[in-house]
């Protein structure tokens, strides 16, 4: 069942669009921005037999002012090194290296003579490692990180502090279903250094940020910087050879971000954790994605309150209102989410939220809660925030008529 947050891109305009559209299937590398290939950040290593183990996919002077702007410019190089060392000074303590152990299955066509020769068949199982990087969200040992750091085939977790103390008593609490989000529970602990987390929305496009991560599973707590370089961007990106997940209204960074760093931090240089870094492009320079906090905050606050991962949400398909789309559909508004069906379903999803409430197909949801939606400020984004049982004041234009519509918010099964 699809949720509030599918924003069908093949139909936004072609320029103007601050979101992009990233695939990542295999295809020759060309110009066009849609063949680049995404890859997730964790490190994966393959035991039992298989060799190798990792596989990872100027000062300016001019005139007579040189000296005085060489002093300005030191001083401000100066100033801004030291503030990045005391972000990390305090955030470090609070990002920790994640190993997951489980299997996997494969196929060896190299076997299939051998396979036939004794009647069986050429599926091979091994154990694998993979290392990534979380975030402390409270001192009783609760963690977020990547869905893509704990697989389905996760058999167990160990998380090593900044100090070096190892835990192995570490239970995956779950996994977020519409997102490459995933929270763990270090079990009988007490007093860890939990992170602060900002409101990602405010961050703007050229802010500083630092990314800090267990880069290439081997150099713990390595720290980088660089700055938001677009914000509402849309991936595809690959989980395996046989799965590939949408991930939309992500923050893009040019900080250098590496296999192992996925579920580690992005910090601002006030010491907030405004996203959780997650993918990069394989064949680019500074393209890395991370996915903002906001669009966690919701689901933490379950963790936090219940000890399990719900996500709210309200049931409809729409499109993030654009002029183009506004014109194209015959709106009188060119900001909101217009509820709009496609071949994978209604609007409005029978049974939810949504339909309980009283919304239609042509709707378009124009504010939350008293926030006006826009192409910055999304549908998803706000109930994002939100925990089941919320109560969602949705402002809705219907036609001509401007309407307030209440909807409690639902559990995403």
């Amino acid at each position: 069942m699809e949720d509030n947050i599918q924003h069908r891109q093949n139909n936004a305009p072609q320029t103007g669009d601050s979101q992009v559209s990233v695939a990542v299937h295999r295809k020759p590398k060309t110009a066009r921005l849609g063949v680049a290939k995404v890859i997730l950040l964790v490190c994966l290593a393959f035991m039992s037999g298989l060799s190798g183990a990792a596989t990872f996919s100027l000062i300016e002077r001019s005139g007579n002012n040189a000296t005085s702007n060489s002093t300005i410019n030191t001083t401000t190089i100066t100033n801004e090194g030291e503030a990045i060392a005391k972000v990390v000074e305090k955030v470090s303590p609070s990002v920790v290296s994640i190993i997951a152990n489980g299997t996997t299955t494969n196929s060896s066509s190299s076997d299939s003579s051998s396979s036939w020769w004794f009647g069986g068949d050429n599926t091979r199982t091994y154990q694998t490692s993979s290392a990534g990087t979380g975030v402390i969200i409270s001192s009783d040992g609760y963690i977020i990180t990547n869905k893509h750091v704990i697989g389905e085939n996760t058999s167990s977790v160990a998380v090593i502090t900044k100090d070096g103390t190892e835990y192995d008593n570490v239970k995956v609490v779950g996994r977020d279903p519409l997102n490459d989000i995933a929270f763990l529970k270090i079990n009988n602990v007490s007093g860890l250094p939990a992170a602060e987390f900002g409101d990602s929305s405010s961050v703007a496009v050229g802010s500083r940020v630092i990314a800090i991560g267990n880069v290439l599973g081997e150099y713990q707590n390595t720290v980088t910087s660089g700055i938001i370089s677009g914000t509402g961007r849309t991936i595809t990106a690959e989980v395996d050879s046989n799965t590939t997940e949408t991930l939309t209204n992500l923050l893009q960074t040019d900080a250098a971000i590496n296999s192992g760093n996925s579920g580690g931090p992005l910090v601002t240089l006030d010491g907030k954790v405004i996203g959780i870094n997650t993918a990069i492009i394989e064949d680019a320079q500074g393209i890395g994605f991370s996915i903002p906090t906001n669009e966690a905050k919701g689901v933490m606050t379950s963790v936090l309150k219940n000890g399990k991962v719900e996500r709210a949400y309200i049931g409809v398909r729409y499109l993030t209102l654009t002029s183009a789309v506004a014109k194209e559909n015959h709106l009188s508004v060119s900001d909101g989410a217009y509820l709009k069906g496609d071949s994978s379903g209604p609007a409005v999803i029978s049974g939810s939220p949504a339909d309980k409430a009283g919304l239609k197909d042509g709707d378009v949801i124009t504010a939350v809660n008293g926030t006006k939606l826009s192409s910055s400020v999304q549908l998803s984004s706000l109930t994002s925030m939100m925990m089941p049982g919320d109560k969602a004041v949705l402002t809705v234009l219907r036609g001509s008529e401007t309407l307030t519509i209440t909807v409690i918010l639902g559990v995403y099964e």
